[in-house]
């Protein structure tokens, strides 16, 4: 079994992923299909993964370890463990709780005993009012077996009164405030779930006549050869039961549509489509809008790979300056890489990422990547460029600046750690040390996922909270502890 490290300190100046889920009903053999599924979502959280199943004569199974899917859940002798036709699997990447000291009890999916049977759930989001739930819940006399937000859901489902599984999980969401996506089952029903405002992506597919899959995105549909049925709506809950048979309910307030917009700029993976939009086309569309809101004289436009290829293409596409790999990833440069001395610590980026220095020398460069957090990586590429004979760095960021902490599924670093919450743009170029520094704007983000007008500042399209500090959702918990609220003035 293969062990990550909470934080690796090449990846500390992204915004790191938030959770994957799946789930799948009425195939032969459930948890090889998860185990793909869940692979082709490994980008939305490398530390754990787990799957839980069921089957007639073993009952409910689960396998719950560190790492990465690939090492953990291809073996016969672990699938061996998970036999049935109906399971759920989740990644993680914490977003609550123990962070940085996760224990295998924080690992999803989570399962519960209840009176009429067992269920597990898997979550992709964050409850924002978490901690006064589980105080409460306490208080009553539940007791807690991790320090992951997404075990409140299981204990109010306990509570609840009502006698059928999928009516307590309704009854459990009515007390969630936050992001929620969640895959559930118990012996003989998939349920899917999103939140009222759908900030979290999740995708209905089909498997021949009567299987079904729900996942986060549909790159996890393609590497099984599911059918693309449809999203699941905001505020909408699924019951598959393993007959083949599909239910849907709207059982919360309705809201205004709020997905996070990041899923656009980063987290989904290229080749997954969202809202009907392919991730890859609107990340292009994003440098095409750059290039036309902050063009600068330059010989190259190169990527920060892999974050923002798409981005650049558009960028050369539109300003006619050619496009060139000024920088080569290193593929094997993972999240494995475990305990680096002191001194390779200090290569830094150099690990991940090298010059091509015959490409780069003497050339003024347009560099683009997704987004700027803490600025460290930043200032190390830049350094790698010059050292390598760039005669000029212009960064162009296919994002806004970030400046606010995300509460809903991403782990996002405090206020003050935000270099853009505590810099204005020429103040942020100066410290990163580029000839130029430029962000797209909002309404530029907003055209290049769709909305022909920009952003309606009225009713936002999108939840765009750590971009213009507006939070759809109050994240109560955070305000208990002293998190102020954006002001009128900023």
């Amino acid at each position: 079994m293969s062990t990550l490290p909470p934080s690796h300190p090449f990846d500390d100046d992204k915004l790191k992923e938030e959770c994957g889920v799946f789930g799948a009903i009425g195939v032969t053999d459930a948890a090889s299909f998860i185990a793909l599924g869940l692979h082709a979502l490994q980008h939305r959280g490398q530390e754990a993964g787990g799957i839980v199943t069921h089957d007639t004569e073993a009952g409910f199974q689960s396998a719950r370890r560190f790492g990465y899917v690939r090492d953990n859940f291809t073996s016969q002798k672990v699938m061996e463990t998970l036999p049935g036709s109906i399971g759920i699997g989740h990644v993680r990447y914490s977003t609550a709780g123990n962070k940085g000291n996760t224990a295998i009890r924080d690992v999803q999916p989570f399962f519960g005993e209840f009176a009429m049977g067992g269920a597990a759930i898997a979550h992709n989001g964050n409850i924002t009012n978490a901690d006064a739930l589980r105080r409460e819940l306490i208080e009553r006399g539940s007791i807690f077996q991790s320090s992951s937000d997404s075990e409140c859901i299981i204990h109010l489902m306990a509570r609840s009164l009502q006698r059928n599984i999928p009516e307590r999980m309704k009854d459990a969401l009515r007390r969630v405030e936050g992001a929620f996506s969640v895959v559930a089952m118990t012996r003989t029903k998939l349920i899917g779930v999103r939140d009222p405002r759908g900030v979290r992506p999740l995708v209905l597919g089909k498997v021949g006549d009567k299987g079904y899959v729900l996942a986060s995105e549909t790159c996890a549909l393609d590497i099984i050869g599911a059918e693309f049925v449809r999203e699941i709506e905001p505020g909408e809950m699924v019951v598959i039961s393993n007959d083949g048979k599909l239910t849907s309910s709207k059982p919360f307030e309705q809201k205004p549509s709020r997905f996070c917009i990041f899923e656009h700029v980063y987290f989904s993976r290229p080749d997954s489509i969202l809202e009907g939009r392919s991730v890859y086309e609107t990340r292009r569309q994003i440098g095409v809008e750059l290039a036309k809101e902050a063009p600068v004289e330059a010989d190259l436009v190169c990527p920060v790979p892999d974050s923002g290829t798409p981005a650049a293409i558009g960028y050369a596409f539109e300003s006619g300056i050619p496009y060139g790999m000024g920088i080569i990833r290193n593929q094997y440069m993972g999240r494995t890489f475990i305990e680096p001395s002191e001194q390779i610590r200090n290569m830094g980026v150099r690990l991940k990422l090298n010059v091509n220095r015959a490409l780069i020398r003497d050339k003024r460069i347009i560099l683009v990547d997704d987004s700027v957090v803490r600025g460290t990586t930043t200032r190390k590429i830049k350094d790698m460029l010059l050292d390598a004979g760039a005669a000029e760095v212009h960064f162009r960021i296919a994002s806004p600046p970030t400046m606010w902490p995300c509460f809903y599924g991403v782990d996002t670093p405090d206020r003050d750690k935000l270099l853009a919450a505590q810099m204005s743009v020429e103040e942020m170029r100066e410290h990163l040390g580029v000839d130029s520094l430029e962000f797209i704007s909002l309404d530029g983000l907003y055209r290049a996922a769709g909305a022909a007008n920009g952003r309606n500042s009225d009713n936002p399209q999108y939840c765009d909270a750590c971009f213009s500090g507006e939070y759809p959702v109050t994240p109560t918990d955070m305000i208990a502890k002293g998190f102020e609220l954006k002001t009128a003035a900023e």
